[in-house]
C-alpha cells in the first residue's frame, strides 16, 4: 500500500514539513506539500491525496477551517499535526471530521503508526465490498452494478464513477475531484466529458433520468450519490 499512497502535508513551519516530507518519502510514500490553508483546499480539490497531515496554526485560514470545508465533500482520512494541547481543541478538531490528532513534538514511529492506522479506517467502509441502497447494488471486487437484480452494463469509465461516487455516499464530490479521481491530476477540468458519462450513467440506472434516485446533482458543485441502506435485510 504505501508506494501508492499520496499524502497531502499542509505545514507551514519549514522545519517540520521537511522533517515529516523525508519520513514519508523515506518509507515509499509519495508527498505533496504547501504551507497555507487556500493552498491545501486547491491542491485537495485538484490532486486528490490519499491522506492529509494538516496543521491548524496556519498563517491564512485555520487549520479547523480547512478541516470543515473539505469535509463539506471529501471524506479522505485527515490527521491534525498540532501544537494546541487543549483538550477542548483536540476534541473539536475530532468532532468536525478529523480521523486523529497528534501533538508536536512527536517522533517518526509515532507519525508513521498513525498514519498507517488512519489508512486502515478509510478501507473499512464496505466490509463485505458491496455497497447496497434502494435496490441498487455495485460489488466492487466483482466489478458488478445491479438495479433490482437486474445486471446493469457500464463501462469502464462508468463504473469508475459509480465506485467513486459509492465509496463517498452521502458527500458531495466536486467536478474537479471527480475529474481528477478518475482521468488524473493533468486532466481537462472541463467538465463536459463528466456529465456525459453521468447522463449514461443515469439512463442505465435510474427509472426516471429527470428524477434521479440514486445520483444527485449539487447544481454548479458536483453529484452526490444516495447514503447506502445500512438497515437489516
Amino acid at each position: 500500500m504505501p508506494n501508492k499512497v499520496n499524502i497531502l502535508i499542509v505545514e507551514d513551519e519549514k522545519n517540520i514539513g521537511s522533517f515529516m516530507a523525508t519520513t514519508l518519502k523515506n518509507n515509499d510514500y509519495k508527498v505533496l506539500e504547501c504551507q497555507t490553508g487556500s493552498e491545501a483546499l486547491s491542491i485537495t480539490t485538484s490532486h486528490c491525496p490519499d491522506l492529509i497531515l494538516l496543521d491548524l496554526g496556519l498563517p491564512d485560514i485555520d487549520g479547523l477551517t480547512v478541516l470543515k470545508s473539505i469535509r463539506n465533500w471529501s471524506s479522505v482520512p485527515i490527521i491534525i499535526i498540532s501544537a494546541r494541547t487543549l483538550e477542548t481543541e483536540k476534541v473539536e478538531a475530532l468532532d468536525s471530521g478529523a480521523d486523529d490528532y497528534i501533538t508536536k513534538p512527536f517522533g517518526t514511529s509515532e507519525l508513521l503508526a498513525r498514519i498507517r492506522t488512519a489508512l486502515r479506517h478509510s478501507t473499512k467502509k464496505h466490509p463485505n465490498n458491496t455497497f447496497n441502497a434502494k435496490g441498487l447494488t455495485i460489488d466492487f471486487d466483482k466489478r458488478l452494478v445491479r438495479v433490482f437484480e437486474k445486471d446493469i452494463h457500464l463501462t469502464q469509465i462508468e463504473f469508475k464513477l459509480v465506485s467513486l461516487l459509492a465509496q463517498n455516499a452521502g458527500k458531495v464530490l466536486t467536478y474537479d475531484f471527480m475529474i481528477t479521481s478518475i482521468w488524473g491530476p493533468y486532466a481537462d477540468k472541463n467538465n463536459q466529458i463528466l456529465r456525459v458519462n453521468m447522463a449514461n450513467i443515469r439512463r442505465k440506472i435510474e427509472m426516471n433520468p429527470g428524477d434521479p434516485q440514486y445520483i444527485f446533482t449539487e447544481v454548479g458543485v458536483g453529484y452526490r450519490m444516495l447514503e447506502e441502506d445500512l438497515s437489516p435485510t
